[in-house]
């Protein structure tokens, strides 16, 4: 049986991509593969919403020519955003490639596949490569791969694209515009994964929150209480969403839904009123202050999160120290930070640019604020006991499991005495007493396991380190 491997850069949207082909490509025959080099195919879902992420992508095209050259057979496959953005120019700069899907060419990628399945090795030749060249063209993380967790989590997408055009954004241009999947269609696929033993479903979208059923107008509120309802479904949460449209009767919506997980991603940008004009964002910030004071209204237990730009053209001191005011005052649990970085073919690449001396140290004042902003929140929870869906063994440690508490904050605790990956994939949600906290997550001890979110949990033995410690 032939092999596929997927390496996935970007959102959540191309995480969910990427779990779509992995499940057609099972279907077609394959087995996906854990690394590079026992795969007769290679998939690279890319992302070009950053040029660190552009230069990335190609750089792995490079690296993987290596396991061509050693067996010309493997077929190396390119799709997501840079995909659809670069597909005339792929070829110049990657010869090896042998085929190019945009984002609208799922259906398409996952029909070659299965055309090219019964013409495929079950493995590629190892002749004709030094272990010194296998070694240094592998390194990236295999996606979608099939183990005793995977099932608990469950991507569905909701709505494609973006039609708001921010002036930093690619995504409008190689998503194309809004496109709503009608509600039926999301319903039944949550219902599967929920046969299929999910506990946790993520609603999916370029701007989750705009999503509206082509047959009727229902918004996003009536969606999460129609999937909230499903018998079986345990939590439910969302990506990202875009403050404009969250509305007061949405967010009085999700206040019903005591399933959703209690957090949100706000993306603030900046807390310059110039600067949202000059990204296009489509609120003020008193405008994106009524949205936090709306959650902080019905939801006053949600964690809030937040995507900072730093740096885009125009910014001044004065800009930069509005959106400082707001990370200073702990608005937010979490912020994942950008220094600017021109995207090719969006209106804000031909501006003249913040030069790199000057938005460097603002950025490094910006990841000192929100960092304590985070450790403090984190802090928070020493002493208390969360529940979190396990994710398995720690990548850097295998000793110790990961886990996710309901507000997405990672949670890593030694491996109880006894541990069996059976039972732990059969009965996943861990009580976790929390004994350190850090700036990436926080640390404890298992004590309970249970089956189901709202089941009270057994009693977990305590890790033999521990007893012997004590």
């Amino acid at each position: 049986m032939p092999r596929i491997y997927i390496e996935t850069f970007g959102c959540q949207m191309n995480e969910a991509d990427s779990q779509y082909i992995a499940d057609r490509a099972m279907t077609a025959g394959y087995q996906i593969a854990t690394r590079a080099e026992e795969a007769s195919v290679l998939v690279l879902n890319t992302c070009t919403v950053r040029d660190n992420a552009e230069r990335r992508a190609y750089g792995r095209m490079n690296h993987f020519k290596v396991l061509k050259e050693r067996d010309p057979q493997v077929r190396l496959v390119v799709m997501g955003c840079l995909a659809e953005q670069d597909r005339d120019r792929m070829q110049k700069f990657a010869p090896h490639v042998d085929a190019v899907f945009g984002t609208k060419e799922l259906v398409e990628l996952g029909d070659q596949l299965a055309a090219w399945q019964p013409t495929l090795p079950d493995e590629p030749s190892d002749e004709g490569a030094s272990d010194e060249e296998l070694y240094r063209a592998m390194g990236g993380t295999a996606d979608a791969v099939v183990d005793a967790f995977s099932h608990l989590r469950a991507f569905v997408t909701v709505q494609r694209g973006c039609s708001y055009y921010c002036t930093f954004c690619i995504v409008p241009h190689v998503r194309g515009r809004f496109d709503h999947r009608p509600m039926r269609e999301i319903v039944a696929e949550v219902q599967t994964h929920l046969a299929n033993g999910a506990r946790e479903v993520m609603l999916v979208g370029q701007t989750v929150n705009a999503w509206r059923d082509p047959a009727n107008g229902e918004d996003f509120g009536d969606l999460c209480k129609a999937v909230a309802a499903l018998p079986g479904l345990e939590r439910l949460t969302f990506i990202s969403p875009h403050p404009k449209d969250f509305s007061e009767k949405i967010v009085a919506d999700l206040a019903m839904v005591p399933r959703l997980n209690p957090r949100v991603h706000l993306p603030l940008q900046s807390g310059s009123d110039a600067m949202l004009r000059r990204m296009n964002r489509k609120y003020t910030r008193a405008q994106f202050e009524e949205k936090l004071s709306l959650f902080r209204r019905y939801l006053p237990h949600w964690a809030v999160t937040t995507d900072i730009i730093v740096g885009f053209p125009g910014e001044n001191d004065a800009d930069f120290e509005a959106t400082m005011e707001l990370v200073e005052a702990g608005a937010f649990a979490n912020a994942f930070t950008f220094i600017y970085s021109i995207r090719r073919g969006t209106p804000a690449a031909s501006w003249e640019q913040v030069p790199g001396d000057v938005s460097a140290p603002r950025f490094k004042r910006l990841i000192d604020a929100q960092n304590a902003a985070t450790r403090a929140y984190h802090d928070c929870k020493i002493g208390t006991t969360v529940r979190a869906l396990i994710v398995g063994p720690s990548k850097k440690d295998p000793a110790r499991l990961a886990a996710k508490a309901l507000d997405n904050v990672t949670v890593i605790a030694p491996m109880p005495a006894g541990y069996v990956e059976a039972v732990y994939a059969r009965e996943p949600w861990l009580d976790i007493e929390i004994e350190t906290a850090h700036v990436w997550g926080a640390m404890g001890t298992i004590v309970r396991r249970a089956q189901r979110y709202d089941d009270a949990g057994v009693t977990v033995e305590r890790p033999v380190i521990d007893l012997i410690a004590g």
